[in-house]
């Protein structure tokens, strides 16, 4: 299994919820909060298409990348899991690395707390990315799910209904 940002994002979120996406049960497009940051991404910054790509790079899918500038701009709904938010991108520049694509860091947005932040990649932060990989890849390939969370954060989770259905 390859680990995408996605993965990343969850790993940092809910393992329960990493190893059910990575195993091909998603429930995201149901999501009511997923699509509310599909429509801010969309809305906001409509003008980027035609300054910014999206790149597929291995893995992982970047949605807007300033290629004049080397930056990766992600873009979110709310600061909530900001931590989350700040590894994905970090991933994404050493993925970027990796395949040979140098100087790039990242730029963190959220457009509707009118908030930016500078993400760049560290040597300790490549080390634990190498960690974060063999961590991921050994939930994924686990052949139990992890248990439920039982957190404030499942109440708007997309996997909430599955996690939580009486059997």
């Amino acid at each position: 299994m390859r680990v995408t940002g996605t993965l990343i994002s969850y790993f940092f979120y809910c393992h329960r919820r990493l190893w059910l996406h990575a195993n091909d049960i998603k429930l995201e497009d149901n999501s009511e909060d997923v699509s509310m940051g599909v429509l801010i991404e969309e809305t906001t910054y409509s003008q980027r298409s035609d300054k910014y790509k999206q790149i597929e790079l291995g893995p992982v899918k970047i949605d807007f990348f300033d290629w004049q500038n080397k930056i990766i701009h992600e873009v979110k709904k709310s600061s909530k899991f900001h931590e989350t938010h700040i590894w994905q991108i970090k991933y994404y520049i050493y993925i970027m690395e990796n395949a040979g694509i140098g100087g790039v860091t990242g730029m963190l947005e959220y457009p509707t707390e009118r908030k930016k932040e500078n993400v760049f990649l560290s040597q300790p932060d490549r080390i634990c990315i190498d960690e974060l990989k063999n961590k991921i890849t050994q939930i994924i390939q686990s052949e139990k799910c992890p248990p439920v969370l039982n957190s404030h954060r499942c109440k708007n989770c997309a996997y909430s209904d599955f996690c939580y259905a009486k059997e």
